[in-house]
């Protein structure tokens, strides 16, 4: 693949269509056309718009890091790229050096738990690359330097954007203080990315510090400090050292985030308002020491997710970007508006992310990530004095279109009369009336926000079996309302679970799916498919669990000899709320019950069960006492380990090799259609 693609080279439009591979209608993608990893990582345009950035894996089977040079139009030209490493994010610090970070893509993820992705610099041409963070001892070098790389536990906090004239070589960077898996403290510092030297911050923070925000000169103006199970935010003036407290409450639960700390001296600040408790944006009155009443941004039916998007340093607020179901993004201003207006004629029914420099100038370009829930998306640059598109890049070349399923979020009710957002994916060719056999599919977390309106590969790996895909936002997901929430407090097994099988039975009464249905899900997920088996038998011919949590009582108070990720602050202040206390009789009792290896007579359908060998937020441990007690009762499962992967598969190899034997379980117990009961891996 060229990694500039002039496709439709001065097109006045796009053709949304014209990438899409020839119709195989008549043939089944394989696995790997859904698993294999994009062929571009991520782009972004220079400070100037005069340059693009782009991670791409599609020369070296190494994502490396290639600069384009948009005027005139260049080659892509190797910036950095690794024998042992592959680029992850990176960023511009000006229009002429970036600086990124690195992981090992042909490791398993348990590589994560060990090696610490490190801080790399680079000029545009490839020249000057520099190690400014080790990687805890990989290979990964640029010759001799003058300045020792700092110790593998400092990260990248901000990248102050580029002010017009300016060309700061600075970016901030914080060392973060430990005790085993607890962090004490982060503690911010300057660090030159062309000669690797750090000068300190003229900042004391008012206590253990674990985060900071910071202006667009890289000021700290905000900081959350923690102590004894207690979280503070703390708020100064722009170049003045007292702290003032602004707010404070449990671990994980303050009243209101910072969110951005404008150069004007304004706070935004995300805080729960109404009966549901959805996150809102507000300005914060310091006369009150409280959010002002009114929202500054409200999302009805979703907690705000998203960012303020300024231009240049202490710019003005050009927009915002949202996540309801989809992401979106309001403009403010005209030239961007009106280039979103563009971008949206030309790929209709697609999120079309864009971001433009220059956006009123005849040499103003905007970059376009487009995408839609069956698009896995595409990168196209449009020239604004020509008005002319070039293609980039595709995300996944040998992804059809109009293969793919449909994703549409459904409100329904639950048993209790909550409000329960559900996600369903269709196969393509679905039509009102047609039943399907289906899988619920149950996120992980379980306090994040499972779906979005975008390309999945397992979802759509799973809707292009025949299978109709229900993945419900239980109680306990996050971005529906803080009430949503903490609604799942002590209720593993119980009131969390009921959520999923209210999700089937709706589908079931509006007419998507027949009686056919087997359940599946990871981490959290995992668990929720052994106690669906357990407590809802009727409703799943079979389950699929992976990375699944099986003991409570191991989850939540550990064991001396088996070692995890979960930290002491996240056991003492945490868990004991939101799942259990073991120390609490009543909350004990809760945890042996909930607990599917304590279930494993009651689960008669047919099981796969698969782990990682060197997971630590759920280690093997689960995965052994699961399989022993199955076939204690009778049910041997189908056991899968794999080795060297952490919790979840990041080897293609083994995503693949997984993807191909939950088709052919599937097939085996659902039996979707001719093809599927005979797919062959």
């Amino acid at each position: 693949m060229a990694l500039m693609l002039p496709v439709g080279h001065a097109q006045t439009a796009p053709d949304p269509t014209a990438h899409v591979a020839p119709a195989i209608a008549a043939t089944t993608l394989p696995a790997e056309a859904f698993f294999k990893r994009p062929q571009v990582e991520s782009v972004q345009l220079s400070p100037s718009g005069k340059r693009i950035a782009v991670a791409t894996a599609a020369q070296t089977g190494r994502v490396s890091l290639y600069v384009i040079e948009l005027n005139p139009l260049g080659q892509a030209k190797v910036a950095a790229s690794f024998r042992d490493a592959d680029v992850r994010r990176f960023d511009w610090v000006n229009d002429d050096r970036l600086v990124f970070d690195t992981v090992n893509l042909q490791a398993g993820s348990g590589e994560s738990y060990r090696v610490a992705p490190g801080l790399f610099s680079v000029m545009a041409d490839g020249s000057g690359l520099r190690v400014l963070v080790s990687r805890h001892g990989l290979a990964v070098t640029s010759g001799r330097q003058s300045v020792e790389p700092l110790s593998w536990n400092h990260s990248l906090l901000h990248v102050p954007p580029q002010a017009d004239g300016s060309a700061s070589e600075e970016v901030v960077i914080g060392k973060d203080v430990r005790q085993g898996n607890d962090l004490l403290a982060v503690v911010p510092m300057w660090l030159n990315v062309r000669t690797g030297r750090t000068r300190s911050m003229d900042v004391k923070a008012p206590g253990d510090a674990v985060r900071w925000w910071f202006n667009s000169a890289g000021e700290p103006l905000a900081v959350q400090t923690r102590r004894e199970g207690r979280d503070t935010v703390h708020w100064r003036a722009s170049m003045q050292s007292d702290w003032r407290k602004l707010t404070e409450g449990p671990v994980f639960d303050l009243p209101f985030v910072p969110l951005l700390a404008s150069d004007d001296g304004t706070l935004y600040v995300t805080h729960a308002a109404g009966p549901a408790g959805f996150r809102v944006v507000k300005r914060f009155d310091f006369a009150r020491n409280a959010p002002e009443k009114d929202a500054l941004v409200s999302t009805p039916g979703f907690d705000f997710s998203g960012s303020f998007l300024r231009d240049v340093a202490g710019g003005p607020v050009l927009g915002v970007r949202l996540n309801v179901d989809a992401e979106t993004t309001v403009w403010f201003d005209p030239p961007h508006k009106a280039l979103q207006a563009v971008a949206d004629a030309a790929l209709p029914g697609r999120v079309n992310r864009i971001s433009c420099r220059q956006c009123d100038k005849p040499e103003g370009v905007m970059l376009v990530n487009s995408w839609s829930d069956r698009h896995p998306g595409e990168l196209l640059l449009y020239r604004v004095g020509p008005k002319a598109w070039e293609r980039v890049a595709q995300a996944q070349p040998g992804i059809d279109s109009t293969q793919m399923g449909e994703v549409n979020l459904h409100r329904i009710k639950a048993r209790d009369d909550r409000d329960l957002p559900v996600w369903v994916t269709t196969p393509a060719g679905h039509h009102k009336g047609q039943q399907h056999p289906a899988v619920v599919l149950v996120h992980g977390g379980p306090w994040v926000r499972g779906g979005h309106w975008r390309w999945n590969p397992m979802t759509q790996f799973l809707a292009s079996r025949g299978y109709v895909v229900i993945e419900p936002e239980f109680r306990g997901s996050t971005g529906y309302g803080d009430a949503h929430l903490k609604a799942s407090w002590k209720q593993y097994g119980l009131s969390m679970q009921d959520d999923v099988a209210d999700a089937l039975l709706w589908a079931r009464q509006q007419g998507l799916v027949g009686d056919r249905a087997c359940i599946a899900g990871a981490s959290y997920g995992g668990y929720s498919t052994l106690m669906g088996l357990a407590k809802h038998p009727e409703l799943y011919r079979c389950g699929i669990a992976w990375v699944a949590l099986t003991d409570l009582m191991l989850y939540v108070k550990g064991s001396w000899w088996i070692n995890d990720d979960i930290s002491t602050t996240g056991r003492r202040y945490s868990l004991i709320e939101r799942v259990g206390d073991p120390d609490n009789e009543k909350d004990r009792a809760l945890l042996i019950a909930q607990s599917p290896i304590n279930q494993a007579d009651k689960i008669t359908a047919p099981v796969m069960l698969a782990f990682g060998e060197a997971d630590l937020r759920v280690p093997l441990a689960h995965g052994k006492r699961m399989r022993e007690a199955l076939q204690k009762a009778g049910n041997e499962p189908e056991w899968i380990v794999y080795s060297g992967e952490g919790h979840g598969w990041r080897l293609t190899a083994n995503q693949v090799d997984f993807a191909q034997r939950m088709e052919r379980f599937l097939a085996k117990h659902l039996a979707a259609s001719p093809a599927a009961a005979t797919a062959k891996p």
